[in-house]
């Protein structure tokens, strides 16, 4: 079985990847989080709905894009490379049960874990809010209510954030080795450094390991395999962002670099949808 993208699966992840850097590159994401409270870009939601973001899985007689779960999963890891900020997940899911959902004139959040991400910014809140409270997420662009019990994640929601993490692992991957390639100390940039080589070619792997294991699940949609990619990639988003942050040296610890952005989501992300230990029993009572 020949698991590599398809030309039209590469030619829909250019074109993602060429909408997110014209509307929503670096300006846009540190205007984000410069903002004195998070809120959402109504007219980029509509735009992703219009481009298909939303609607890419629901069949063309109901006005979707009529794709699958794998071009799905490149879409959203294209989502996490650059940080887009709101509940994608739950607005991709409700597209087709929720009015307005598809074309993204609606934004929808579900209930998860015992939180719920973005609820005062959502059109439509699926589950039990009753009794939210608001808490401090870590990561600016998140933020977050818990709510009393837990709401139990689809696997296609566990699925499509783990492609959102790949994403963020990649980006970080990119963002060390660029900045090992420029970053010169005692004459010679610093990814001459054995040290420093080691950190970046960890990076890759995890990455590389965490996409295969995630696109390999949204193929087969083995509930096992996608708590083994989710535990993957939750892995890869946070120990490459950590290291990331060590190949930076002191000015990754900054708030200007972009690098602590990648980590706090990473945490986040990791906690929305099957965390580690719920996604390690899932894995172990399947083997």
């Amino acid at each position: 079985m020949d698991f590599r993208p398809t030309e039209d699966q590469r030619a829909l992840r250019r074109g993602v990847r060429d909408l997110l850097a014209r509307r929503f590159g670096r300006e846009a994401l540190r205007a984000a989080v410069a903002a004195p409270a998070p809120a959402l870009d109504r007219d980029l939601w509509r735009e992703l709905g219009a481009a298909g973001f939303f609607a890419l899985r629901l069949p063309e007689p109901e006005g979707g894009v009529g794709l699958g779960l794998p071009e799905a999963v490149l879409v959203f890891e294209e989502a996490g490379r650059v940080l887009l900020p709101g509940p994608l997940v739950a607005t991709h899911l409700a597209a087709g049960t929720v009015p307005g959902a598809a074309d993204g004139s609606v934004v929808v959040t579900a209930v998860e874990e015992g939180l719920v991400p973005w609820l005062d910014g959502a059109d439509v809140v699926l589950g039990d809010a009753t009794g939210a409270v608001p808490v401090r997420s870590v990561d600016p662009l998140t933020p977050l209510h818990r709510v009393p019990g837990r709401g139990e994640p689809a696997a296609e929601a566990v699925l499509l954030t783990a492609a959102e993490q790949v994403g963020s692992s990649a980006a970080t991957t990119g963002a060390a080795v660029s900045h090992a390639r420029t970053r010169s100390q005692f004459g010679q940039p610093i990814g001459g450094f054995q040290a420093v080589k080691h950190l970046c070619a960890g990076m890759l792997v995890r990455t590389e390991l965490a996409r295969a294991a995630v696109w390999a699940a949204a193929v087969t949609r083995d509930p096992v395999e996608i708590a083994g990619a989710k535990l993957l990639a939750d892995e890869a988003a946070v120990a490459n962002a950590r290291d990331c942050l060590q190949v930076h040296g002191g000015m990754g610890f900054t708030w200007e670099a972009d690098v602590h952005l990648h980590l706090k989501r990473a945490w986040v992300r990791a906690e929305l949808r099957l965390p580690a230990a719920r996604a390690e029993e899932a894995v172990a009572a399947g083997l």
